[in-house]
């Protein structure tokens, strides 16, 4: 059965330190979170309802794909199973959500071009290429508005990937209060690994080991011309802008 209480986890980022993974493993620590086994690709009714767990009323079911928030069919398909469904979101600034994005690519595919080439149609003309995943993605506010035909802004919980890393209690304690949820994730759960950069959940009763993203998380990111970054910050600005006026969240990128 699946739960009345529904929640999608939406990740428009790749967050390299405290993101996705780390929230997902955070839920499972609350009794009233139930996850399913597997991660679906694609927001298809009958595969979702399939992988989700049995859940009991008191419970809520939780499930995330990181390609939800940009699929331009996801809300359509996910509002069609239930409209009711909550959405979380986290976000960072697009500018260093793009330069990690290409960092991560870089690692598996090294031959790839540089990301000034991708970044751009014409780079002295300040001319952004809009069609490259990694600079269309920060586009937040254009997919946003894709999701609020189909679901109230009261239904979506937008979450901040620089405050994960810099005060992951009080992020998680927001989300727990979206989900209605006892706010049990306290500073006590975590602790700052040096080795990484980046905060961790300390060791739960249940494990031996602490839970920390892998080892391609953390990874330093390329070195990009400041002039560039200065460009990127540039074409985004107007995007932002618009973004943090319409969640009524100032997310402070620029």
């Amino acid at each position: 059965m699946v739960s009345r209480h529904e929640v999608e986890f939406v990740e428009d980022l790749r967050n390299e330190y405290l993101g996705n993974d780390n929230l997902w493993q955070i839920t499972m620590m609350q009794l009233m979170v139930n996850l399913p086994a597997e991660e679906p690709i694609y927001h298809h009714k009958a595969v979702i309802l399939g992988l989700m767990p049995r859940t009991l009323d008191s419970q809520i079911t939780m499930e995330k794909t990181p390609s939800y928030f940009v699929t331009r069919e996801a809300p359509r398909r996910i509002s069609s199973m239930s409209r009711d469904t909550k959405l979380i979101v986290v976000v960072r600034n697009p500018v260093t959500r793009a330069i990690s994005d290409y960092t991560q690519t870089l690692s598996k595919k090294p031959d790839i071009p540089s990301f000034e080439a991708l970044a751009f149609r014409n780079r002295s003309l300040g001319q952004v290429d809009t069609s490259w995943n990694a600079i269309r993605i920060g586009m937040y506010v254009l997919h946003l508005e894709n999701w609020l035909q189909y679901f109230p802004l009261s239904q979506i919980h937008f979450v901040s990937g620089e405050r994960l890393i810099t005060d992951p209690a009080g992020e998680l304690g927001r989300v727990q209060d979206f989900l209605g949820l006892k706010r049990i994730v306290t500073d006590k759960h975590f602790y700052f690994n040096k080795t990484k950069g980046f905060p961790c959940l300390k060791k739960p009763e249940s494990s031996s080991l602490p839970r920390c993203l892998g080892k391609s998380k953390g990874r330093t990111h390329v070195q990009i011309d400041q002039e560039v970054i200065e460009q990127l910050r540039d074409f985004y600005r107007p995007y932002n802008i618009k973004f943090y006026e319409t969640v009524g969240q100032d997310f402070r990128w620029d």
